[in-house]
């Protein structure tokens, strides 16, 4: 099996410096021919001792929820890089947000810039799904309504005080659209109620989508 070949194994998934040693043992100077692999595009390096297989020799396109996951942990995609992904705003959002249990931490690296914001554990263990990539790696994501209730609690200085000013916010500063939240799972914010976390704010929610569920029933 020749170098390229060993390296597609990796597929989409980031590796670290020693994975790529143990593949390159037979040569004199590793390091320098790790050196040699990114000029020549091989592999890119994600931070310091952190690497993944160029996309030409892959096939496989980056998938950054996936760095983002690996990058730091533990750790899902949420806020306003899922609320993208799922169509809910319409804006294309570039920064790949993150909730960890850790401190928070922002990264800029060659392929991004990832954030991480600290949640609380009875808080971050609730509504996180899996979504498989085309190559059958994945990664972690909060569903669509923890990563709404991510972005009301952790949003710097918001303080919704009736549902008119959460409406407001929803549909006009966000513009998120309304049949996502008529299809929202009232179940998922009512457990993120539960941690105790901006809870009048998430019982508007909650009364919110109620409200449009019974318009639309």
């Amino acid at each position: 099996m020749n170098l390229e070949q060993k390296l597609k194994t990796f597929s989409s998934v980031p590796f670290t410096h020693c994975t790529l040693l143990s593949i390159l043992e037979k040569y004199r100077s590793p390091n320098d021919k790790i050196v040699r692999m990114i000029d020549d595009g091989l592999v890119t390096p994600i931070k310091k001792g952190m690497y993944i297989v160029s996309p030409e020799i892959t096939g496989i396109p980056l998938s950054l929820p996936l760095v983002a996951n690996l990058l730091y942990g533990p750790s899902y995609v949420s806020m306003d890089y899922a609320l993208s992904q799922y169509g809910i705003i319409p804006e294309r959002v570039i920064e790949v947000t993150s909730m960890t249990t850790k401190r928070g931490k922002i990264y800029d690296l060659p392929v991004g810039r990832f954030s991480y914001t600290h949640s609380p554990l009875e808080l971050y263990a609730v509504g996180i799904d899996r979504i498989e990539n085309a190559d059958r790696t994945g990664y972690l994501i909060a569903c669509p309504e923890k990563a709404l209730c991510d972005k009301l609690i952790f949003t710097r200085n918001l303080n919704i005080q009736s549902q008119k000013a959460l409406q407001m916010l929803l549909f006009d500063d966000l513009r998120i659209d309304e049949d996502a939240l008529v299809s929202c799972n009232p179940g998922v914010i009512r457990e993120c109620m539960s941690a105790g976390l901006k809870f009048d704010m998430l019982q508007r929610l909650l009364q919110l989508v109620n409200d449009m569920q019974r318009e639309v029933s």
